[in-house]
């Protein structure tokens, strides 16, 4: 019952109705609305209206509305009107309660862990080392501060630890495709306010986001896509527009991404919309569907373990073959299962060369049901016993396997399970479209400056919003609430700025694989509230885990569908505790591949340029394509430093980049090189740990679709017992034995090292020591005498350490006072002579490691000027390079083809 007083007197009875508003001159007014004098008007400070109520700092929503706006106080008249006052504003505005809400802040950004947050944005801002990083860091510091703080966001739920749990709601569709994983993924993502779906490589992460975009739209709710990795939400973009659904989608983010948006808005479409079986009806066809989905995965897992069995055994009856096994007849008779022969077996091993006594026979008539001990008595018949047991175990596992597979296969058959996947994606898409089509053809007129404005109606438009997580909050209107955020690769998301796009949505999914690589943190010092909150340590993905615990619903994406099964079957071994289930097909390919390099220290300053060299000797041999079809060829490597190396070397075709840049990426054929070898410093820990990282080798391996070949140094990483010697264990295990290869190439630098390959010990057994107190220059000097005893190069001759001003004359016009300065000082390894007239040809220099570092790399510049200058060629020979004595024959080839002519 609402009372009126105006001017002192109850005019409650005489009201038949009243109202608020604001004038700009007179202020707040109530007019009011009698029997008999009809209307009249007041100001309302003359007035008194029971019930009042008055709220202090709120935020202000509204039905149907993302905004959420801070308010400074407002006034409650009659529960039937609301005068507001905004934030760092006089001017008071007038609501009808029906068309608001208000509801109370939290005190999310006064708490330890959002303070922590804030400290961490503010401490990147002010230790940055560029400018770029610095208005990237403050442009995170704002974006925070403008985050409402609403009990209703996901930020909340994450700052807090408590995980929401969401009301079930209408059934799924999914006009994607599906399998049993992502059917439990999207299923979990509409059940609690915070869920993870980890992906690991080829297993239908996108599909799975997709399916989940559907059903928020289906359901008339907002989402943003976003990842820091533009490839990861390019191909949702992609995937969308091939179905005719890219006009759902704003690409945001950045000014120039969303100066391009504005500048193409993409067309509602017209037409008609296709008939669609209704909601109900595609439950039908899901239930129906999922009875199938479990064999359809069986099958797979069946058809990896027949794989499995299948190599066991063979290299079973290859022992047996090289050792001479006499095994037993067939024991088909006795009807051992798999787990009967193991304990028979086992059971043999027990009595080792003990006679059978009475306890013995009633133990193996009882527990195996034979009858007559005498094949198991002695020793050599107890033994072929024992043989035929291993070969029977694998014969009787494969045929059960192979009746279990068979049955899979036949129900999955009777139930026309591809046909139906098809007929439910179908029915999910129709059913989609057509409830778009039948909305109101929302508004078109939207651009850059405005659609902040009119951001309800922009995100009715424009429902999937895409954009990189540092500049979500930029990209939306201020105070925004959205009804979903789905993070991609989340396991290289930083918490901060991940966090922003948490306080944007209500809902969070996070989706991405904490056994892949993870972001690189920035060290601050830092304290953080609690471990799981620390931004030093987690990624957003492994923060998430360690916050909600055991309320958390993870998914784990367990299908395979892109590299050939053998390829991630080390994955799926070494990573993944063998949960996923490969869907491709094993056709007998070759799809591993080891190049093992000569022994020696080949790495420098993080290159090794043998690993390339055998490398390129594998393809010469092999005659490898210059280029390939479909996906193409990658190089992979640790070090940015190898990458740029290999683009000297490698064909075109291959896509070269380091690990970390290869993540979210595939090709056809990947080649993974280790770069480190045997020296003192790269075999410390830091570094072996760094390129043995167990993400790194999981991310390297499963970018290949059908070849994976590793590159890599003898015995490098075989002392740490690591990832690489477990791949390095894996091929040599299950690759074909031509595919293994030990690196014909060899370099006479590589008498430098203790070890080195047996090829080389006839050239160092002929090497001289008064040649040189440096084995390196001792080589070439022993490389040239035999190349110069060629009857070719008998005119030819050499000398080592020569003065460089006996070599390019001082006197030369074109030299500088520095040139001269340095040829009185500088000396040339080896100078190359006409024997008559003792003409200088050219010069040999030996260049060790020592080159690399920029004084004595200038030095080998000016030397490399000076010669010039001269017109004398020269040759430098880098002790990591192969090939050397082919090169000392190519550089003295042009000389030594004139003598000869001259000879004739």
């Amino acid at each position: 019952m609402v009372s009126i007083q105006v001017g002192g007197k109850d005019k409650t009875a005489e009201i038949t109705n009243w109202s608020i508003w604001s004038d700009k001159q007179e202020g707040l007014q109530l007019m009011c609305f009698h029997l008999k004098k009809g209307k009249t008007v007041h100001a309302l400070d003359d007035c008194a209206i029971s019930p009042t109520r008055k709220l202090g700092a709120m935020l202000l929503t509204k039905p149907g509305s993302a905004i959420v706006t801070p308010i400074a106080k407002a006034i409650i008249y009659g529960e039937r009107y609301a005068v507001v006052f905004h934030r760092d504003s006089d001017q008071p505005y007038v609501y009808k309660m029906d068309g608001i809400g208000f509801a109370a802040p939290t005190a999310m950004k006064e708490a330890p862990v959002f303070q922590y947050f804030t400290a961490v944005a503010n401490a990147r801002k002010v230790r940055a080392e560029s400018q770029t990083d610095r208005e990237i860091a403050a442009n995170v510091v704002r974006q925070l501060e403008r985050l409402p703080a609403s009990a209703d966001t996901a930020l909340q739920a994450y700052c807090t630890g408590r995980n929401g749990a969401l009301a079930p709601g209408q059934g799924l569709i999914f006009p994607f495709g599906l399998n049993e994983s992502q059917l439990t993924a999207v299923t979990q993502a509409f059940r609690a306010q915070v869920s993870v779906i980890e992906g690991p490589p080829g297993t239908g992460k996108t599909q799975t986001i997709l399916n989940i975009l559907a059903n928020i739209i289906l359901r008339g709710q907002t989402v943003a896509v976003l990842s820091n990795n533009n490839a990861a939400v390019e191909n949702v973009y992609e995937k969308l527009e091939k179905c005719d659904l890219g006009h759902l989608v704003a690409k945001l983010g950045n000014q120039d991404n969303r100066k391009d948006f504005f500048a193409n808005l993409p067309p509602w479409p017209s037409g008609e919309p296709a008939p669609a079986p209704t909601l109900d009806e595609i439950q039908t066809l899901l239930a129906r569907l999922k009875q199938h989905l479990h064999d359809h995965n069986r099958a797979a897992q069946l058809q990896a373990e027949l794989d499995e069995l299948n190599i066991e055994r063979r290299y079973l009856q290859q022992w047996q073959a090289d050792s001479g096994v006499q095994a037993a007849a067939s024991l088909d008779k006795y009807g051992l299962t798999p787990r009967k022969t193991a304990d028979l077996m086992a059971y043999l091993a027990h009595l080792g060369e003990q006679r059978i006594r009475l306890k013995d026979r009633i133990e193996l008539l009882f527990k195996f049901r034979i009858f007559r001990a005498k094949p198991f008595a002695e020793g050599d018949a107890r033994l072929a016993v024992f043989h035929a047991l291993q070969m029977h175990y694998y014969d009787k596992a494969l045929r059960d396997k192979e009746a279990e597979l068979q049955a899979c296969r036949e129900s999955l058959a009777r139930g026309n399970f591809e046909a139906s996947l098809e007929t439910l994606k179908t029915a999910s898409m129709r059913h989609l479209k057509q409830h778009l089509q039948r909305q109101a053809r929302p508004s078109d007129s939207f651009d850059a400056k405005t659609y902040r404005q009119q951001f309800d109606a922009f995100v009715k438009r424009f429902p999937i919003l895409g954009s990189g997580t540092h500049s979500i909050v930029n990209s939306i209107a201020p105070g925004a609430i959205l009804d979903y955020v789905i993070i991609d690769e989340a396991s290289l998301q930083d918490i901060v700025p991940g966090i922003l796009a948490l306080g944007c949505a209500k809902n969070l999914i996070v989706v991405g694989d904490s056994r892949q690589l993870a972001h690189i943190p920035v060290a601050l010092g830092l304290p953080a509230p609690a471990e799981a909150y620390d931004c030093e340590r987690y990624s957003l993905l492994d923060s998430c885990i360690g916050v909600f615990k055991e309320a958390l619903p993870r998914t784990l994406l367990k299908e395979h569908y892109r590299c050939h099964p053998r390829i991630i079957q080390f994955c799926n071994q070494q990573f993944y505790d063998n949960a996923l289930v490969p869907m491709t097909e094993d056709k007998g390919e070759a799809p591993l591949r080891l190049v093992v390099t000569a022994k020696g220290n080949h790495a420098r300053q993080n290159t090794n340029l043998r690993e390339l060299d055998s490398l390129l000797k594998l393809f010469d041999d092999e005659g490898e394509p210059i280029g390939v079809d479909g996906d193409g060829r990658g190089f992979i490597a640790p070090f940015r430093a190898q990458v740029n190396l290999s683009g000297t070397r490698l064909p075109a075709d291959f896509v070269k980049d380091t690990v970390h840049k290869f993540q979210g990426r595939e090709c056809d054929e990947i080649v993974f090189s280790t770069v480190l070898d045997k020296k003192r410093h790269n075999q410390e820990r830091k570094r072996l740990n760094f390129v043995d990282d167990p993400r790194m080798v999981n991310v390297a391996v499963s970018r290949a679709k059908h070849r994976f070949t590793l590159v890599t140094g003898d015995e490098v990483f075989s002392g740490n017992h690591g990832h690489i010697a477990a791949l390095m264990r894996y091929v040599t295990y299950y690759a074909q034995d031509e595919q293994i290869v030990r690196s014909p190439v060899v370099s006479a630098f590589d008498l430098l090292y203790r070890e080195y390959d047996q090829s080389l010990a006839r050239l160092n057994a002929r090497l001289r020591p008064e040649d040189s107190r440096y084995k390196s220059e001792q080589i070439v000097a022993q490389l040239l005498r035999e190349a110069l005893s060629t009857p070719a190069c008998q005119a030819l001759m050499y000398h080592d350490q020569v003065k460089l001003g006996q070599v390019a004359s001082p006197s030369n016009p074109d030299m500088t006072e520095r040139e001269r300065a340095f040829m009185a000082r500088a000396s040339c390894d080896f100078v190359i002579y006409f024997k008559v007239g003792k003409t200088p040809l050219g010069v040999i220099e030996v260049d060790g490691g020592f080159h690399d570092k920029p004084d004595q790399a200038a030095r080998d510049t000016l030397k490399n000027h000076i010669l010039a200058k001269s017109d004398l060629p020269i040759l430098r020979l880098r002790t990591v390079e192969s090939g050397i004595e082919e090169r000392i024959a190519g550089f003295l080839a042009a000389w030594a083809r004139t003598t000869a002519d001259e000879a004739l």
